[in-house]
């Protein structure tokens, strides 16, 4: 019994220790672009700049109150060349992710078919929320949260990225 528990307890750790986290070298990727059609390629589609990672679904209310606040980042970083790229996980043919990404009204690289690059940064529940430096180190990862969908926990969130990406744009830490 005791070496079931110790290769039990094994186990939890390893799974946990799994996840892409703060501190981490996100693992590449390529997709497709549902806007422009695009091969897209991460770190490569960086440019060197950081950027707001976003695992999405068309039925995830908190994606929906998120949305919005993305925008508003997009649009306040924009000049940074911070860029959104939001990654289609979990649809499971719920929605068509391509209409809806046309439907956001802000520019961001959105990619089909997602659910391997999620499983990849072990993205178990959605949004998956983070922000990733110009090389793909991922320097924040949103917690759970026991918040219901709505434009409070949205506003927690959007305020998170905003302090990470005041960091990593600010004129000190900005290259020559």
């Amino acid at each position: 019994m005791k070496q079931f528990l110790i290769a039990a307890l094994v186990a939890l750790l390893s799974s946990q220790s799994l996840a892409v986290t703060q501190g981490d070298v996100a693992p590449p990727w390529t997709g497709t672009d549902l806007i422009t059609g695009d091969s897209v390629a991460f770190p490569e589609v960086l440019g060197g700049k950081p950027a707001v990672i976003l695992f999405w679904a068309t039925w995830c209310p908190y994606c929906k109150a998120f949305m919005p606040r993305a925008a508003e980042i997009q649009a306040e970083y924009a000049e940074a060349g911070v860029q959104i790229i939001g990654l289609n996980h979990k649809e499971r043919g719920y929605g068509d992710a391509a209409a809806y990404a046309k439907s956001l009204g802000f520019p961001l690289v959105a990619v089909a078919d997602a659910d391997a690059i999620g499983d990849a940064w072990s993205i178990d529940f959605i949004p998956g929320l983070l922000v990733v430096d110009g090389e793909g180190n991922v320097v924040y990862r949103r917690r759970s949260t026991d918040l219901p969908a709505g434009s409070k926990v949205s506003q927690v969130w959007a305020s998170e990225v905003r302090a990470v990406l005041d960091k990593l744009v600010s004129p000190e830490t900005a290259g020559p």
